[in-house]
């Protein structure tokens, strides 16, 4: 399964489009399976008319080595409740996109664009382009690496002196699992996340522990602001898109209809 690298897009920019991309987002998505780089989603869906959903951009920041790019392959691509060895993966380089596709308990359906992005201080500069186009950035430490915990309010205030307070934030203690080597309680955390005004979650990507909690709860606060009016739907935003389709008739011979290429 590749991974798709963008270390040069600019901002704003559609990692997917075209009529090809779209023909194989449909067959990924009639598979069932999940593909890397927005090409294939899971927990897809067949909307009626006058259907909607929304597009939020999220981010995942922080130091390198915290385990970004574990948690969205978990989240997306891992089987629920299922343990993993310990593997060291690759460092990203640049950005990396994926995708993921969520019927909300409130209603909505949401499709998740998550960019995961490079830690090393030699990407900054890629990795700075993209934050005037998210709605929610995840900020992920290594509760086993101290330093990664105290460049926490860094990261935040970069965003913030780039995009603005519009911004939903959510702190995430990563590798939770590893209580052993923990230099991080989780009352410090707590407190840093009270100071900064954002929710906070301990995960482990390996044991599958509060993965899918932590993208919920960051979707659910994205959804909150936007219903309250905190967060406006605006035509040159690529954080939060709405996004409209046309009535599918359902066939009782299939078990599910795709209305054709994604137009998110």
């Amino acid at each position: 399964m590749k991974r798709r690298k963008l270390t040069q897009r600019l901002p704003g920019s559609r990692p997917a489009s075209g009529r090809g991309a779209g023909r194989e987002e449909a067959r990924g998505a009639e598979r069932g399976g999940t593909r890397r780089g927005g090409l294939g989603q899971r927990n897809r869906w067949a909307m009626g008319a006058g259907g909607c959903c929304y597009q939020f951009r999220v981010l995942l920041l922080g130091d390198a080595g915290v385990g970004k790019t574990a948690l969205l392959r978990r989240y997306v691509e891992g089987s629920p409740g299922a343990a993993e060895p310990e593997a060291k993966s690759e460092p990203t380089v640049g950005v990396e996109f994926y995708s993921r596709a969520l019927q909300l308990p409130a209603g909505p359906r949401v499709k998740l664009q998550l960019w995961d992005t490079a830690g090393q201080e030699r990407f900054r500069c890629i990795t700075r382009s993209f934050y005037r186009n998210v709605v929610g950035v995840l900020l992920v430490y290594d509760v086993t690496n101290r330093k990664s915990f105290e460049h926490i309010q860094d990261w935040h205030q970069e965003v913030l002196s780039t995009q603005g307070p519009k911004v939903i934030f959510l702190l995430v203690g990563h590798k939770s699992d590893l209580q052993s080597t923990r230099c991080v309680s989780n009352q410090e955390a707590e407190a840093l996340a009270a100071s900064l005004g954002m929710a906070f979650v301990e995960t482990s990507a390996r044991i599958n522990c509060n993965v899918d909690l932590a993208f919920d709860t960051l979707t659910d606060a994205i959804l909150q602001a936007l219903q309250q009016g905190d967060i406006k739907l605006e035509e040159d935003c690529g954080g939060v898109r709405l996004i409209q389709r046309a009535q599918v008739p359902r066939s009782p011979s299939r078990k599910q209809q795709y209305p054709g290429p994604c137009q998110c």
